[in-house]
This record gives structure tokens, sequence and C-alpha cells, in this order.
């Protein structure tokens, strides 16, 4: 009799830890991602003047088929049908549309721009994203701008937790021809760490307890092509001492950009020249 009070306690507290261990993952993502259908101040206006695209693939990580929604905006000019292809990876909160303000200025250094919503946000297949899901969901917009322009250049931009999400990529494929990262960081554990409000208002956990951890600071060794590194030097959100830490952990090619008196969200309108002749100096972009 004891045998089995012992058996059903232990069977017990595994359930129960487990069950919490989920809710602590499911709280994570929340705290972390924050998904929405929504974009904010005018920049859905914007948004409309760019063409919807749509990306079917089966997903590995549910096990489902899956559907991003993303915005389209080509180059300009003479040369847009040659044009350098961007894929753009917008942060957390807001959806694909309230990337627009900064999708039209990567086009007007020059790119045609391709920016998605992970699964989650806007009109992409709906659920609780994860850095799991979210990693699959770039991976499977690269290869459709692959086959879609298999001859032109293509370059991955990713902003604040987008910033992590085109790392990883980054390190995983070889055929980009350059990455670009603004505002983000290291890891999940060292962005907690200096914070204790807002954005991740998870950031009590001790570092075990996390699980999106999104370590950037281990992957970006990995990437071969050049990388830019951007932040605002009053970006009270992600510290510019976390995006000079990643940038001296990478390897090859690269370039530090600290744009004076750009925030999480104003770097690259500030910083737009400082952009121009970044890109000009580390992929010859002009």
């Amino acid at each position: 009799m004891m045998k089995r009070w012992t058996l059903f306690f232990a069977v017990a507290f595994a359930a129960l830890l487990t069950l919490g261990c989920a809710t602590l993952d499911e709280k994570q993502r929340t705290w972390i991602f924050q998904p929405s259908d929504r974009a904010w101040g005018g920049s859905a206006e914007l948004a409309q003047e760019m063409d919807d695209v749509w990306i079917d693939f089966d997903s590995k990580v549910t096990e489902a088929h899956a559907r991003l929604h993303g915005l389209w905006l080509a180059a300009d000019g003479p040369r847009a049908a040659n044009a350098p292809v961007l894929l753009y990876l917008h942060g957390a909160r807001w959806n694909v549309a309230g990337s627009a303000p900064r999708i039209r200025r990567m086009q007007e250094l020059g790119f045609s721009v391709l920016a998605i919503d992970y699964r989650g946000f806007g009109k992409s297949t709906a659920g609780l994203p994860s850095e799991a899901s979210a990693y699959e969901d770039a991976r499977s917009a690269w290869e459709w701008l692959a086959r879609k322009y298999p001859q032109r250049q293509r370059y991955i931009f990713g902003h604040s937790l987008g910033g992590a999400i085109a790392i990883d990529l980054a390190a995983q494929v070889e055929d980009e021809r350059g990455t670009i990262v603004e505002g983000t960081f290291t890891s999940i554990p060292d962005l907690a760490g200096t914070m204790k409000w807002g954005w991740l208002q998870g950031s009590w956990l001790p570092g075990m307890l996390i699980t999106q951890r999104f370590e950037s600071i281990n992957k970006v060794g990995k990437i071969h092509s050049p990388l830019l590194v951007v932040h605002g030097e009053n970006d009270n959100l992600i510290a510019s001492a976390l995006g000079r830490k990643l940038y001296d952990a990478a390897q090859g090619r690269k370039q530090f950009l600290l744009v004076a008196g750009g925030s999480h969200f104003s770097t690259m309108s500030l910083g737009q020249e400082q952009y121009r002749k970044a890109l000009a100096q580390l992929f010859s972009l002009r």
C-alpha cells in the first residue's frame, strides 16, 4: 500500500511540475512576443501602399500547415529590377504593418523588402509564437525569397527581437550577402538582467527557468557574411552595451554603428545617412 501511495504522489508531483513548466513557458512566450494584430500610429496607412504576400509551408515545429502573411515593397528607380532583396524581421508587440516606416526607409536605401509576420501576429496563422516557431518562420520566408529571386543578392535585417531571429537565420544559411541588426541583444537572460519593468515582465525569473532564451551571443560568431550592428545611443529599452557585446562576439567582417540621440524606435530615422554610409562601406551598396 505504501509503495502505491509513493507512486501516486510521485506521478501527481510530476504532473504538477509538467503543468507548471508548460504554464511558465506559455507566460514567457506571451511576455517576450506580445503577439498582436495591431499596428501603431499611422503606420497601417503606409502599409496599404505595399503588396500582400502569402507563404505556405508545413511546420515541423507544430506538425501542422502554416501560413505567413508578409508585405512586399519593391525598390524604386531604374535599377529596381536588379535591386538587392531584404528580409525584414520585426520585433515584439506590433504586427508587420507597424514596421511600415522602417520598411519604407530600407527601400529608400535601395532594397526591395519582404517583411513578414510570425505566426501569432497579424494575418499569419494564429497561435502563441515560440522561439522555435519564429526561427522556422524566418527560414521559410528566406527560402521563399530564394525561390522567387534566385539571381538577386539577399540580405537579412532584424529589429529588436527580430534581430535575434535574424542572427539565428544568418548563422544557419550560407546564401545571404549580409546581415543587419538594430536595437537587439545578446540573449534573453542578459536582457532580463538589465530590466525591472516593461517589455520583459518576467525578468525576475532565474536564468535556468527561462525557456525562450534567444542566445544570439552563441550564434553570432557563426555568421560568415558581413554584419552591421546598429544601436541607438539613447535606447532605454535595450541597452547599447548589449549591442556592443554582440558585435564584439562576431568573428567576420563587421561594423558597429551607434546613432547619437537614437532611441529604440527612432534610430533608423535619425541615422538614415549613417546607415547609407555603413551599407556602402561594409556591403558596397550605393
